[in-house]
């Protein structure tokens, strides 16, 4: 039986959006050491997540391989929150 890609993508999206804190004030994000602009990341990933909302919406069905260009830019970019400090080790 083939997994439901339509399923898993908005797992991943919902988990996503659960675990990074897109709602980081800017002054929190452009304080201190920075390693890697945090904003741009955050606004990337955002503008990843919405984009594959709006074709969820609109009947496309990802492939395994779009689920997992997803995960592994998700936790990118999570693993540089992390250096910056903006999210728990």
């Amino acid at each position: 039986m083939k997994p439901d890609t339509t399923i898993a993508m908005r797992q991943l999206i919902q988990k996503v959006r659960s675990i990074i804190p897109f709602d980081i004030p800017e002054e929190a994000i452009c304080s201190g050491i920075c390693r890697g602009c945090a904003k741009k990341l955050l606004e990337f990933l955002d503008m990843e997540l919405e984009d594959w909302e709006a074709r969820l919406a609109s009947g496309d069905h990802p492939k395994l391989g779009d689920i997992q260009k997803l995960a592994k830019q998700s936790q990118k970019i999570y693993t540089s929150l992390q250096r910056n400090g903006l999210v728990a080790s």
